[in-house]
């Protein structure tokens, strides 16, 4: 299915010396990663959706799914042309990451031209639709993760991050799964009103969502709709913080109330950067005692998200053992600020 667009243009990029040979060296390693998920997930198809990712057995919250190295990386913006550029990409594959390429879906296809024939045209739509972030300037295409579905809300059970270190994409289930169970990954961000998420993946994607949360009767999505809209809002408020328009104890508050409206509507995503900012809060006003619980949550939360293994949870850890070596320590006025209830 479809991932995240992105713009027509990357920066342009020289490909380094020795890309081929890395790109042999590795492909051992990717032979394993394909046999470790065949004992986790199979690939597909599912009426209405096309292909997607169903679970082979049971899967723990916070267990790694998918690993993956992308095909090739493109920086965001460019100055020459994208499918020159892709293309070129393209050549460097090996007949079978060529065939992976081109067995990703697509959208916003030119009407006017021919996906048989027009080579260089396909490939820049399966670019768009497909690629994933791979940093702050940069995105690429993973084949395996490329076949993670949508779901709004409630309904997604998984989340992937970049590692840079690595170079690689890590999925994470950040709830239990059994086995027969589609994955699925958001592609936005879902605290908005069905009828908003909707329109935006049709424009974008091309498919109307008929997730579960999407598909919930009309009364019960009115309400899930309140709960994400509520959720965004105190967001909001929360950010509010920053520039002084709230103190820290009603900062806190506030992190606290989306926690419970997340939890009301099962929307677990963004709980480990929730505690973390949390954290950052009570270490600005000075509190070691809520810095060190709230980095507590963040840490487990991270764990779920992004893997014990990562450097937010190292930092979560750390944290806890010297609250006032935080970059926000004392940044505020010195006062008690809630702790954790959850």
């Amino acid at each position: 299915m479809v991932l995240i667009s992105v713009a027509c243009y990357f920066a342009l990029r020289e490909i380094p010396y020795g890309f081929v040979q890395s790109q042999s060296a590795i492909q051992a390693t990717e032979d394993d990663l394909e046999a470790r998920d065949a004992s986790i997930f199979s690939v597909q198809g599912i009426p209405g959706k096309g292909r997607g990712i169903i679970a082979v057995r049971n899967i723990k919250r916070g267990e790694v799914v998918l690993r993956e190295r992308p095909l090739f990386v493109l920086p965001s913006e460019i100055t020459t042309s994208p499918t020159a550029l892709i293309t070129r990409h393209l050549s460097l594959l090996t007949p079978y990451e060529h065939a992976q390429f081109y067995n990703l879906s697509y959208v916003n296809f030119p009407p006017d031209l021919d996906p048989e024939n027009d080579f260089a045209e396909l490939a820049l739509a399966i670019f768009q639709t497909n690629a994933v972030s791979t940093g702050v300037n940069s995105v690429g295409i993973f084949p395996r993760m490329a076949r993670l579905n949508h779901g709004c809300s409630s309904a997604f059970n998984v989340v992937y991050t970049w590692r840079e270190k690595e170079g690689m994409l890590m999925v994470h289930a950040i709830r239990d799964i059994q086995k027969g169970e589609e994955l699925l990954t958001t592609y936005t961000d879902t605290k908005r009103p069905r009828d908003q998420r909707r329109a935006y993946l049709l424009h974008q994607y091309s498919f109307h969502c008929t997730c579960d949360v999407c598909s919930l009767p009309d009364e019960k999505s009115k309400e899930s709709d309140r709960r994400l809209m509520s959720m965004s809002d105190l967001h909001a408020q929360f950010a509010s913080w920053g520039g002084g328009m709230i103190d820290g104890v009603q900062a806190i508050e506030i992190v606290k109330r989306i926690w419970e409206v997340g939890s009301e509507e099962g929307y677990l995503s963004e709980r480990g950067r929730l505690a973390a900012d949390a954290a950052w809060v009570a270490a600005a006003h000075s509190d070691a005692a809520s810095t060190n619980a709230w980095a507590k949550l963040a840490e487990e939360w991270f764990g779920y998200e992004v893997g014990v293994d990562s450097e937010q949870v190292l930092e979560m850890r750390m944290l806890q053992t010297q609250p006032e070596g935080h970059l926000a320590w004392a940044s505020r006025q010195t006062i008690r600020v809630p702790t954790p209830d959850v």
